[in-house]
Formats: structure tokens, C-alpha cells, sequence
């Protein structure tokens, strides 16, 4: 793993971005304005966005299966050329956070464009999603809404920009 202080402008030179694909807008203010936080705290690491897909209207009359199908289409028109898509799915690889620094460390040498995390709609990800997928990754063999799982792994990606930057966030 990469441990120095030279670390930050390593970072500022790649090419690499991570993006945060997420299906429905963060509603509680609370979750935005912690999610903004780290948002902003990253800015100083590595390129980070979070672009989030609008919610399906009108979907009393769809079953779940055809509610992933709509949703993969959506998800389907905001990939690009040369995305590394990993969702976050509950049957994903689970890490430490000293373990996903070094995962997002190795992803820095090994993706060129985007590295880009999926969360799902409220049924999950259709097939299709799946198969495009390179990776999944699980953030717990819990369950928590999908509000709380942004807050939760936009803090991750930070702490482990702070890990690899052998800063004082993470303590072990």
C-alpha cells in the first residue's frame, strides 16, 4: 500500500474518478448535509461526484422485476465508454476500511476513467446490471435504507483517502 505525504498530489495527477450512481434524490437534510461534508473533504483527494438518477413515477401498476428493468435503463444511459461499475449489492465483498483503501489504491492503477459504485433501487438491480457489473461489493451483512448507505460509503471513500494519506481520521 501507498503510505506518504506525497500521496495528495499523487491523487491530484490521476486520471481515475470515482462516481456515486444512486437511483432516487437524498431527501432527509440531515443525510445531504453530511453527505455535502465529505463531499467537500474529498474534493482535497481524489475527483468525486455523486449523480443521482430520478426516482420512478407511477410505478403502483409494475412489478418489482419490471421496476429493476425501468431502472436499469435509466442506470444504463449514465454509463460511459470505459466505466469499471460496481454495485453495492448485499451478496458483494466486504472489506475493512484499511482493506478498501487498498482496493481503491490498486483501482487508481488499474482504471483509467471512471470507477463507478452503483446503489440500486429499492428491489435491486435487474440482470442486466449484474452483467455489466465487474464487481459487487457489500457494505454489511445488515440492511440499511438506501439513504443511510450514501452517507455510509461516501464516508468510507474518505476515510480511506485518509488511510492512504496515513492521517489521523482512522484509528486502529
Amino acid at each position: 500500500m501507498f503510505h506518504c505525504a506525497a500521496f495528495i498530489s499523487f491523487y491530484l495527477f490521476i486520471s481515475m474518478k470515482i462516481t456515486l450512481l444512486v437511483i432516487g434524490k437524498t431527501t432527509e437534510k440531515y443525510f445531504i448535509d453530511a453527505i455535502a461534508e465529505y463531499q467537500k473533504r474529498l474534493k482535497f483527494y481524489i475527483p468525486f461526484e455523486l449523480e443521482v438518477i430520478p426516482e420512478l413515477k407511477n410505478t403502483k401498476g409494475l412489478t418489482f422485476e419490471q421496476q429493476k428493468e425501468k431502472e436499469a435503463d435509466l442506470l444504463l444511459a449514465k454509463f460511459q465508454a470505459g466505466d469499471f461499475v460496481v454495485l453495492l449489492d448485499e451478496k458483494g465483498k466486504e472489506f475493512t476500511s484499511v482493506k478498501f483503501a487498498e482496493y481503491l489504491e490498486k483501482k487508481t492503477h488499474t482504471v483509467s476513467k471512471r470507477l463507478v459504485f452503483v446503489v440500486g433501487g429499492p428491489y435491486g438491480f435487474s440482470q442486466r446490471i449484474y452483467d455489466l457489473a465487474k464487481e459487487k461489493i457489500s457494505l454489511s451483512k445488515m440492511t440499511f435504507s438506501h439513504q443511510m448507505i450514501r452517507l455510509f460509503f461516501v464516508e468510507q471513500i474518505y476515510r480511506a483517502m485518509t488511510i492512504l494519506n496515513n492521517e489521523p481520521y482512522h484509528h486502529e
